[in-house]
């Protein structure tokens, strides 16, 4: 796809992706410290307007991430900008297509949610209730709540896969977060900030079920 010579010609805010990246990069780096994204596993995303959003490319270290890793793409998975992007860039545009609101998307492969979608093979939903964390989640101010995070099995397919997801959004069955078998989990809000502070939690929680269960055994 050739792209415009002229920045101002662009069909995004140049500023406006300069700042995306940042975001991006930033955040990255704290997830990476937090050991949430090993190696080249993730990725992560935020909405340029209502036609683009700007991504990780593909492949890159996550502990060396930086604004140069981060490209656009439009939401029909088209790059709009010089690289390759994630593998599973499908999944976020779905999100950005299926919710105006939705300015961030994180995705990360933690030992915790790895282990409590393999570990316990025939679940197929993961209910987080009664945790006074859970008010970190958007919406929520109370801990008298739960949250159901449904699970899909693990597949190279990405677009039926985010067919998937999108059924489930239209059923109702998903709010804030969703996982993938043996894969990881992703998460959504309005701004990073508010999509890592979910992220922090959703972690936290994983980390907390996994212990649950270690002490029940």
């Amino acid at each position: 796809m050739s792209q415009p010579t002229d920045s101002s010609a662009r069909p995004w805010s140049p500023a406006r992706f300069r700042e995306a990246a940042r975001q991006i990069a930033a955040t990255g780096q704290r997830i990476y410290h937090h050991g949430w994204s090993p190696a080249t596993s993730s990725n992560y995303s935020m909405r340029l307007n209502d036609r683009y959003c700007a991504v990780t490319v593909s492949g890159r270290d996550k502990g060396q991430l930086t604004e140069t890793d981060i490209m656009v793409v439009d939401l029909d998975n088209q790059p709009a900008s010089p690289g390759k992007p994630s593998a599973e860039t499908g999944l976020h545009t779905q999100l950005y297509r299926q919710l105006p609101d939705a300015g961030a998307v994180l995705h990360t492969h933690s030992a915790a949610s790895t282990v409590l979608t393999m570990h316990y093979p025939h679940e197929t939903v993961w209910r987080l209730q009664g945790y006074e964390l859970l008010k970190a989640f958007s919406g929520v101010t109370t801990h008298d709540w739960q949250l159901d995070i449904p699970v899909f099995d693990n597949t190279q397919d990405i677009d039926l896969l985010a067919r998937h997801v999108e059924q489930a959004m239209a059923d109702g069955n998903i709010s804030h977060a969703y996982l993938i078998r043996g894969h990881g989990v992703y998460t959504w809000a309005d701004t990073m900030e508010a999509c890592y502070r979910q992220l922090e939690a959703l972690e936290f929680l994983f980390g907390v079920e996994v212990q649950r269960r270690q002490l029940r055994s």
